[in-house]
C-alpha cells in the first residue's frame, strides 16, 4: 500500500478487524449475501402466486448453503478472509449448512415436485466444488460463479413456487447471472488489491500539466462504490417485485 492511503488492509470493505463475533459477521459477507438472496426473492416474485412458506424455506435453504456453508469452505482454502475461526467449526458449519439446506430441499420434494431433487443436488455440488476449488479450479471461474450464485437461486426459486420452469425465469435467471458477472469484474480487482498487493505506486498526469497520485485507496474507491450501490439496489428491487404481488 502506497504511503498516504488511510484505508487499512482489511480483506473486504465490510471485514471487521479478527477475532470474536467480528469474524463470524466477515465470513458471512452481509452485502454479498444479502444481494445474492435478494435473487431468490426475485425468482419467486415471479410466480403468479407467491406461496410464502416455499420462498421462506427456499431463502433459508441458500442462506445454509450460500451464506454459511460456501463462506465457510471457501475461508477453509487458504483463509482469504484472515478470520480466527478454527477449521474443525468451518467443516463443521459447512456440513451443518449443507445438511440443512438439502433437509429442506426433500421437504420440498415431497410436496412440490420430485424434480427439485435435481436443484439440490446440483446446489451442493457447486457449493463444494467452487468453493474447495475442485477438479483444478474448473469450477472456480467468473463463469461459474455468475451461473451458480447469479442464475441458480433465481431458477431455483421460481420452480420452488411453480414445479415448472417458465421463459421468465430463464430471462431474470440470465438477467441476475449478468449483474453477478457484474460483480464479479467489479470485485475481484478490489480483492486483489486488498489481499494481495503489497505497494501501489503512481500518478495520474492531466493534459494541464497537473498530477495526481495513484495509491489503493484511488484504485479501489470507484469499483467499492459501485458495489456498496448495488449490493443496497438489489435487495430494494427483490422488495418491490415482492410488494407487488397480493399476499
Amino acid at each position: 500500500m502506497a504511503e498516504g492511503d488511510p484505508s487499512p488492509a482489511r480483506p473486504a470493505f465490510y471485514a471487521m478487524a479478527p477475532g470474536g463475533w467480528r469474524d463470524w459477521w466477515t465470513l458471512l459477507h452481509p452485502p454479498y449475501t444479502l444481494w445474492h438472496l435478494s435473487y431468490v426473492v426475485i425468482g419467486a416474485a415471479l410466480a403468479p402466486d407467491v406461496q410464502l412458506r416455499w420462498l421462506g424455506e427456499t431463502l433459508l435453504a441458500f442462506f445454509l448453503a450460500m451464506g454459511l456453508a460456501a463462506h465457510a469452505l471457501d475461508e477453509l482454502h487458504g483463509r482469504p478472509l484472515g478470520t480466527r475461526i478454527p477449521s474443525a467449526v468451518l467443516v463443521a458449519v459447512a456440513v451443518a449448512g449443507l445438511a440443512g439446506a438439502v433437509a429442506l430441499g426433500i421437504d420440498g420434494m415431497v410436496e412440490v415436485s420430485p424434480w427439485l431433487g435435481v436443484f439440490i443436488v446440483a446446489g451442493a455440488f457447486l457449493v463444494v466444488a467452487y468453493n474447495l476449488e475442485l477438479f483444478g479450479g474448473a469450477f472456480h471461474s467468473d463463469l461459474w460463479f455468475a451461473l451458480a450464485w447469479g442464475a441458480f437461486p433465481v431458477l431455483t426459486a421460481a420452480f420452488a413456487q411453480t414445479a415448472d420452469v417458465r421463459v421468465a425465469a430463464v430471462v431474470a435467471a440470465a438477467a441476475c447471472a449478468l449483474l453477478s458477472a457484474a460483480q464479479r469484474a467489479l470485485s475481484t480487482p478490489v480483492r486483489n488489491l486488498r489481499r494481495r498487493a503489497a505497494e501501489v505506486q503512481g500518478s495520474i498526469v492531466d493534459r494541464d500539466g497537473g498530477t495526481r497520485a495513484i495509491d489503493a485507496g484511488t484504485l479501489r474507491a470507484a469499483p467499492e462504490s459501485a458495489l456498496r450501490l448495488l449490493s443496497v439496489a438489489v435487495p430494494l428491487l427483490a422488495l418491490a417485485l415482492l410488494a407487488s404481488k397480493e399476499l
